[in-house]
């Protein structure tokens, strides 16, 4: 038997660092959490400073039993769950059903799981954090008190067998309240006017600045264009620029996957726990956005040698989330050398995105030409308005954030004359808030300081499974919508239909959440 033990969380996790410790270190693993509160019964003292009752957990009885003896035979036991309040829990109820010694037994913690970090953590050990346990204890036992104190009440007023718990009633209840809002929206209808101007062949689209109220006002006003003269007032040209957006925490991981590649937010999370157990991108809970000065350096020679010293631009995003204490790092590859990584399609899409987010966060902005051209009626005082923008420098937005088309307006000068090609009043409706997506959810929460980034997959995954939700594709209604429309000097009207309120994926409560 080796003389360093070294327990893990999960056996790929254990797989990957033995290769890099050698033959003196056995590695195993705990599959994950191996006590805790039993299912039956409150199991919390409340009299007495709420203590907690634990029991190995009926499936873990044969791991810990092997978990003993190997720790027996070794010289050392080395505890090296992942680097947050749950990972630290982990290796305290190791320490106890192991019965070690908690100021003896050593803790190490990595961000990554590479040969360095692995190294580096093995020189640098401490003992177990019982700030951080009893952190996630007081969690743990908050969570019990109120399904233990709420659970019971929807038994009897609504269902047997159903659950409540801390974020998932917040969760349901932040669902029911904006499908309420949008059954409670009335819908109120103006008229948006869009004109075509040719310029030397190229057409030149303007937008009234202000929408109509009414139909009868968008007849009018279209009955003056048809007599008036138009003339360009005024244009101006100002630089603009985009910058980058942060390296990804958990939460933003999961808005962009849902957003960019379609995933569920549960989805994203098992693919990349996968990706930073074979060692690929740090640790993938964090609420942090700063990067490590290695992983700083490691970008700026990646990007200056591929794109040029033009397209670096050192930053340190601060972290705005004052409570942020999970890991001490963003989500960014082990190394920008590593173009691609992961086992399947998913996986390497999911490492992708994170690839070029870190990358991209220490790029130059992309800098634009913004043009606004005004146009004036001579018997009318509004104004058209049309907006260009041209590229000028792709900086970050060369790996990430996808360059759209342009629109590059035809050139006019002040106090030209332009010729109307047409001009169409359309009715436009004001729309209801939107439904929440699995992405809107999770930002939701995290903007109301609801949960942590670690509970936002299982609480989705639960409050669908226990059916107060469903995640569902919704048709939408058919209705009418008006349009006015002048070309050569004669108006014309039509009455077309269109599809309103389909929607892809959304969280729709269910009778029972309503009920709830």
């Amino acid at each position: 038997m080796s003389k360093n033990l070294v327990i893990v969380e999960s056996p790929a996790k254990a797989k990957t660092i033995e290769k890099y410790l050698g033959k003196d270190y056995s590695v195993k693993s705990s599959f994950g959490h191996i006590r805790d509160l039993p299912k039956k019964g409150l199991n919390i003292d409340i009299e007495n400073g709420f203590a907690p009752s634990y029991e190995i957990n009926p499936d873990k009885k044969k791991v810990v039993s092997e978990l003993r003896k190997a720790a027996k035979e070794a010289v050392d036991v080395w505890l090296a769950s992942d680097e947050d309040r749950e990972g630290e829990a982990i290796a305290w109820h190791l320490t106890q059903a192991l019965k070690l010694d908690p100021a003896k037994t050593k803790r190490i913690v990595f961000h990554e799981i590479t040969k360095t970090a692995i190294e580096n953590a093995i020189q640098t050990p401490r003992t177990v954090d019982l700030k951080l346990v009893d952190a996630q204890q007081a969690r743990r036992v908050l969570d019990r008190l109120v399904g233990y104190e709420l659970s019971p009440v929807l038994w009897k007023k609504v269902r047997t067998g159903l659950s409540a718990g801390r974020v998932q009633s917040v969760a349901v209840r932040l669902i029911v309240e904006r499908e309420r809002e949008i059954r409670g929206f009335q819908a109120e209808s103006t008229f948006k006017i869009v004109a075509i101007f040719l310029v030397d062949g190229q057409e030149l689209k303007a937008e009234l600045a202000t929408k109509l109220p009414q139909k009868d006002d968008a007849r009018v006003f279209l009955e003056a264009a048809a007599q008036a003269v138009f003339t360009v007032e005024d244009i101006a040209t100002k630089p603009g620029s985009r910058n980058p957006g942060a390296p990804f925490t958990t939460s933003t991981l999961q808005q962009e996957a849902a957003r960019r590649l379609g995933y569920s937010v549960k989805q994203t999370m098992t693919l990349a726990q996968r990706l930073y157990e074979n060692g690929h991108i740090t640790y993938m809970r964090t609420d942090s956005t700063t990067l490590s000065g290695f992983a700083i350096h490691a970008a700026e020679e990646f990007i200056t040698k591929e794109y040029g010293q033009k397209y670096h631009n050192r930053r340190q995003f601060k972290t705005k989330n004052e409570s942020a204490q999970e890991a001490h790092e963003a989500i960014r590859p082990t190394s920008f050398a590593k173009l691609e990584a992961g086992d399947d399609a998913q996986q390497k899409k999911l490492y992708s995105l994170i690839w070029q987010r870190a990358l991209a966060s220490q790029m130059a902005a992309a800098e634009t030409e913004k043009t606004e051209v005004t146009i004036g009626l001579s018997n009318r005082p509004e104004k058209l308005v049309g907006k260009g923008e041209v590229l000028k420098f792709d900086g970050f937005m060369k790996v990430y954030g996808g360059v759209k088309d342009d629109t590059i307006l035809p050139a006019v000068e002040k106090g030209q004359q332009l010729a109307l090609s047409n001009m169409v009043a359309t009715e436009t409706f004001s729309r209801p808030p939107a439904r929440y997506s699995e992405a809107a959810l999770v930002k939701k929460l995290e903007e109301l300081g609801i949960g942590r980034p670690s509970t936002y997959a299982p609480t989705i995954s639960t409050i669908q499974a226990r059916e107060y939700i469903e995640k569902t594709d919704l048709e939408g209604k058919e209705r009418t919508v008006q349009t006015l429309s002048l070309e050569n000097g004669a108006i014309t009207e039509e009455t077309i239909t269109e599809i309103t309120g389909a929607d892809r994926n959304k969280l729709v409560p269910t009778p029972l959440a309503d009920v709830t």
